[in-house]
């Protein structure tokens, strides 16, 4: 198997294309949805701004944080050549994946209201927040599933046919969206509640493809749904892993919030070229998450083949691609700022704000990348926690000396040094637990099961 020993750069690289073009599609509905949401007026724009926060949760909790839990333990039950194993996995994943997703659904019907207005949602900006929220989370639970199963195929090595799923489920958002919340051609204008209504029906669809997918006779993991017992052990190995990792997507958006309220006492013209040059960082993360996914099962197979050695050259490999790739972006954007910050306004205050933003954070966007590659890549050694507790530290400097400074009045451009510093820091750190953590597997114990 390639996975295990085949050259690790050219594999890397192989495995994680498809993944950024994945990611790359998922980005483009953002951009598109806000871009025909505004043309439903202010409103319905501001609605979105309060639910988008929470639906971006969902995918990085799903997709990057429980998804590399489900592709790290399948990955090591291959690696160490346990095919039952994988495929009692497969299963305890799914289980795993639509009660989150039903949880979900649950607490953002009966609550969401709640959340958006905690985020500053008030009268018809509120209103319109939980209706268009009321039908996106109804279709939470197929988010969940997709991606939950979308990371059983990766942990087998199929990056491809997820990533085409997604691809595809991206696309229809994009197109059937636009109709049903412009009112487009023959198709009736039901505005966000339309937009809403295409994700749940995308997502539902990509799900249930990949049910089928999975049960199919001639699946490298197959998802058995009689005959495999429930086991305390099997949930274990993904939760460990998985929800572990749940920590690190509330630390990053806790991170943005905190450098976001910091920005905004030093003037509308900073906020705003603050949140066009962080907006840069959409584009930033499909290409260390696309990298770091295809990292995952790599090490993974590696660590239940009992290779440690090659486990940590595929960390050190995705990681230093990352940083290179990374490093290039960082490096146009602080030569030429405006090429980026130009597309979105004229305004000179808010380009040169924008300016300050990215000479002082593009230098470090090398470090980001290394950082979060890492962390996918520690999932699939089962041992996380180091690369958490790196984003525990970026979130710590933003929050000690972000306070320091803005109590000492400091301008925009230290807040920006700032960003750049935490990313550093990030990076150091990341590296700095996986050189420290020991990557030695475990045998699996005798499983226990839940009933018989």
């Amino acid at each position: 198997m390639s996975m295990l020993t085949g050259p690790i750069l050219p594999t890397l690289l192989r495995l994680a294309l498809p993944n950024v073009l994945a990611m790359a599609s998922a980005t483009a509905v953002g951009i598109a949805e806000t871009a025909y949401i505004g043309q439903l007026g202010l409103t319905p724009l501001a609605a979105m701004a309060l639910v988008f926060p929470f639906a971006m949760l969902m995918q990085m909790f799903s997709a990057g944080a429980m998804g590399g839990g489900i592709s790290s333990a399948i990955s090591r039950a291959l690696g160490a050549k346990d095919q039952a194993r994988a495929e009692t996995l497969a299963l305890h994943a799914a289980l795993i994946g639509g009660s989150c997703g039903l949880f979900f659904m649950v607490l953002f019907i009966a609550f969401g209201h709640v959340f958006y207005a905690a985020l500053g949602g008030q009268g018809e900006v509120l209103a319109e927040a939980t209706r268009y929220g009321m039908v996106l989370f109804v279709g939470v639970v197929a988010v969940w599933l997709t991606n939950s199963l979308s990371s059983v195929l990766r942990g087998g090595g199929d990056m491809r046919m997820p990533s085409t799923v997604i691809l595809t489920a991206s696309l229809a958002q994009i197109v059937i969206g636009a109709c049903l919340g412009l009112g487009l051609g023959p198709f009736p204008r039901l505005g966000m509640a339309g937009v809403a209504l295409v994700n749940v029906l995308s997502f539902t669809g990509a799900a249930l493809y990949l049910l089928y997918r999975l049960m199919r006779a001639d699946a490298r993991v197959r998802l058995r749904w009689r005959g495999v017992p429930l086991q305390k052990a099997m949930f274990f190995d993904i939760l460990k892993v998985g929800g572990l990792a749940c920590l690190s997507p509330l630390q990053s958006v806790a991170t943005v919030i905190l450098i976001t309220a910091l920005v905004a006492r030093t003037g509308v013209e900073a906020l705003a070229g603050y949140a066009i040059g962080s907006r840069l960082e959409f584009l930033l993360i499909p290409i260390a998450f696309g990298i770091g996914v295809a990292a995952v099962p790599m090490v993974g197979m590696a660590i239940g083949a009992g290779d440690v050695t090659r486990a940590r050259r595929v960390a050190w490999t995705s990681g230093a691609v990352s940083a290179v790739m990374l490093a290039v972006v960082g490096l146009v954007v602080t030569v030429a700022p405006n090429l980026w910050s130009g597309m979105f306004t004229q305004q000179q205050g808010v380009l040169d704000a924008a300016a300050r933003y990215l000479r002082s954070a593009g230098p470090a966007f090398p470090f980001f990348g290394l950082g979060l590659t890492l962390y996918f890549a520690s999932q699939g050694s089962g041992k996380v926690l180091g690369t958490v507790l790196a984003g525990t530290a970026r979130f710590l400097v933003v929050l000690g000396v972000g306070l320091w400074l803005g109590a000492h009045g400091a301008s925009d451009t230290a807040m920006f040094l700032l960003v750049g510093a935490a990313m550093v820091v990030y990076g150091i750190a990341a590296v700095v637990a996986i050189y420290m953590t020991p990557w030695s597997p475990k045998r699996a114990a005798v499983p226990e099961p839940i009933a018989a």
